[in-house]
């Protein structure tokens, strides 16, 4: 699953995207479900990449309360066209969440270690993501988004079974894309290569999301 990630790079990002930050999005060390992260959408197949705030747990259309936020992290590549409550968003509504790396926990006998996975160049990447509008009882609209996971690949699979679907820079068109065949869709969301990423050990201090500071990303040991 992917539970906590991190985006402070601005400056890499608006290098990558060419696109300016909302002033709602501020640099953050430990971003975690339920809180408002910025999202890259194409609303219309004439228009250019736009940005957004989506908050972090999807919350279907149809849903009649917004409690499914709170399951809906994250999606399964194997079945995000099938599930209901995320078929019609990967039909319709996809969107690539920027990060700059994101945490992990092995299972031990003696606790979980946190460990921090990043691309080896250190620049932003973009999850693939799933967005959905929800309208409330009181007649106010919520955007809100899932991060889609798929099986871990080789550098991940000793500290967990699943890691969030990056997508190559040159797979991120055909996922904004509107008309993009649902088989090509399938057949982005695959383990990232392991040879281009690396991790690393981090402080427990990454459990709880009231500690969002440049310390959480330090290594806890250094080699």
């Amino acid at each position: 699953m992917c539970g906590r990630f991190s985006f402070f790079d601005f400056l890499s990002f608006q290098r990558r995207f060419n696109l300016q930050i909302p002033a709602l999005i501020q640099p953050r060390y430990n971003i975690a479900p339920s809180q408002e992260i910025l999202a890259i959408v194409k609303p219309n197949p004439e228009d250019g990449y736009q940005t957004a705030c989506f908050k972090w747990g999807l919350i279907p259309f149809w849903s009649k309360d917004g409690s499914a936020a709170r399951k809906l992290i994250n999606a399964r590549a194997e079945t995000v066209d099938q599930k209901p409550s995320f078929k019609h968003s990967f039909q319709k509504r996809r969107c690539l969440l920027p990060a700059d790396g994101f945490f992990e926990w092995e299972k031990l006998a003696s606790g979980k270690k946190p460990y921090r996975i990043v691309l080896k160049n250190r620049e932003v990447f973009a999850f693939a993501g799933l967005w959905d509008a929800w309208t409330d009882p009181a007649g106010q609209t919520i955007h809100s988004c899932t991060i889609i996971t798929t099986s871990a690949n080789s550098l991940l699979e000793n500290i967990h079974p699943r890691m969030p679907v990056i997508l190559p820079q040159e797979a991120e068109e055909a996922w904004l894309h509107h008309e993009t065949d649902r088989l090509i869709l399938k057949n982005l969301l695959l383990p990232f290569p392991a040879e281009l990423m690396e991790s690393y050990e981090v402080s427990v201090r990454v459990n709880s999301p009231r500690n969002d500071d440049p310390g959480i990303i330090e290594p806890l040991r250094t080699p």
